[in-house]
């Protein structure tokens, strides 16, 4: 009675998947993805960052992705430096 059988998981996920639809939650999963993939790529881009040289001066430019969700707004960002 303590522990949760597979028998459990599967009613669990009968009953989520009836509340929710596939459809909702396939797209919940693929918008988790996209956040993990950010990060990474944040995290990546701040490792970047404090290998480059102290005294150099750039500029990122991040390029346009076509992207399947209409709801989502690509935009340009550039960092700022100091002259």
């Amino acid at each position: 009675m303590g522990s949760m059988s597979i028998w459990h998981w599967v009613i669990v996920l009968v009953v989520v998947m009836l509340i929710f639809g596939t459809k909702k939650i396939g797209s919940i999963g693929g918008d988790l993805g996209k956040a993990v993939k950010g990060f990474k790529d944040g995290v990546k881009g701040e490792e970047d960052k404090a290998n480059a040289e102290p005294g150099a001066t750039t500029t990122t430019t991040t390029t346009t992705q076509q992207v399947a969700d209409k709801s989502t707004i690509d935009v340009e960002t550039r960092e700022k430096t100091r002259h």
